[in-house]
Parts: C-alpha cells; sequence; structure tokens
C-alpha cells in the first residue's frame, strides 16, 4: 500500500453521509436567521439535532477504526475505508454552513483532512520504527488539533478556547492509544482505548451541538 494511502487515515477532532439535516420552516418576522437574513428561519427540534451531530461524529470514530484496522491487517478494504472516512470530512464541514457559511465549512473541511494526513504519517512512523518522525508527526498532529480547536472558538464564544483545547487533546491521546494497541496486538488495550474514544466523542458532539444552540436558539424548537 501507497505512503500517499497510509497518510490519509486516522481521526479527529470535528462529523454521517448527508451531514446535519435542517427542517426548514416559513420565515418568522421577529426572527432572524443564522446569517442574520429576514427570510431564512430553519426550525430544527433541538433533540434531534444533538443525536444528528452524534452520528456524524460516531461515524468519524468508526470509519477511523476500521482504517486503522484494515492498515495494521493489511486487508483489501482499506481503500474503501478510507475514501468514507475522507467524505466524513467534507459532512463535518458542511454540517457547519447553514450557520457559519461556507467559507467557515470548507475551512474547517480542510483543517481536519490536514488532521488524518498527518495521523497517517504518525502511523506510518510507528509502523516503521522511525521515532524522529514518530515525534515530527505527532508534535504537527497536537498542533493541528489546537488550529482547529481555534478555528471553531473563534466561530462561537459559546466554545470556549481551553475547553475545546482539551476535548481535542483527549481525542487524539485516545485514538493515539487505540491505534498503538492495535499495532502492538494488544487486544484488551484496543478495545479498552475504542470504548474510551466512543464515549469521549458523544461528550465533543454534545459541546459542538450544545454551542451552536446556545448561539442561535432562535433557530430551533423548544
Amino acid at each position: 500500500m501507497k505512503l500517499k494511502l497510509l497518510a490519509g487515515f486516522l481521526s479527529l477532532a470535528l462529523l454521517a453521509t448527508g451531514g446535519l439535516w435542517y427542517a426548514t420552516a416559513n420565515a418568522d418576522s421577529a426572527g432572524r436567521g443564522p446569517h442574520g437574513s429576514d427570510d431564512q428561519s430553519a426550525v430544527v427540534h433541538r433533540a434531534s439535532f444533538k443525536a444528528d451531530m452524534r452520528k456524524l461524529w460516531e461515524d468519524h470514530i468508526v470509519w477511523t477504526r476500521m482504517v486503522i484496522v484494515g492498515i495494521v491487517a493489511g486487508t483489501p478494504d482499506t481503500d474503501a475505508a478510507l475514501t468514507r472516512l475522507l467524505d466524513n470530512q467534507t459532512d463535518i464541514g458542511n454540517a457547519i454552513k447553514p450557520f457559519y457559511g461556507d467559507a467557515a465549512g470548507t475551512a474547517l473541511t480542510g483543517l481536519l483532512r490536514q488532521h488524518i494526513v498527518i495521523a497517517g504519517q504518525l502511523l506510518t512512523a510507528a509502523k516503521t520504527g522511525d521515532s524522529a518522525a514518530f515525534a515530527a508527526a505527532k508534535t504537527a498532529w497536537y498542533a493541528n488539533a489546537h488550529d482547529i480547536a481555534a478555528f471553531l472558538a473563534s466561530a462561537n464564544d459559546q466554545w470556549p478556547l481551553a475547553e475545546l483545547d482539551a476535548a481535542m487533546k483527549m481525542h487524539l491521546d485516545q485514538t493515539l492509544a487505540e491505534a498503538v494497541a492495535r499495532l502492538g496486538g494488544d487486544w484488551t488495550g484496543d478495545v479498552a482505548a475504542y470504548e474510551a474514544v466512543h464515549l469521549h466523542i458523544l461528550h465533543m458532539a454534545d459541546i459542538l451541538s450544545d454551542g451552536i444552540i446556545a448561539k442561535f436558539p432562535s433557530a430551533f424548537a423548544r
């Protein structure tokens, strides 16, 4: 398998096919849409919005795991899993477009794809035992996670940078533990690491959905 493929695999931080679904209502004379336009008022049930956000992030960790497993085992399904994982990054970016615009969504997708590329370099270095390359990729990976956190925090004052930084770091720590356990054949540790990844990603998804709901309360039905 080419290094380019290996360099496209892991996770992240920030969402399932089709992105978040929004029900559009007639414009409310007293309300304004997420972009400030009087003629746009997306009305979404809070519970449905949060469930959709969780689904996007669960897809993120599921396809990350499938790629990790495929690369370590050398199975032929890896390309398909990688394609699906990369599509998920577009889904994540698309999910914020109704609130923050196309440019912001595209920028987030770019940061997340960079996160995946660096993670692939990290895994490759771990497999080959290149400690210098591993250290460099790890530094770049965590710096990219901070960039993602900073990008999101700048878009919404309901997402404190310190909270997002901590959440992103935890996500990377847990995903790295998952990959290392799988590479080392520690199957019990691998399962435990994935369980931790899963529980934390649900928390992250809730941070994001709660922040959007708080920032745009008139866009959601009670």
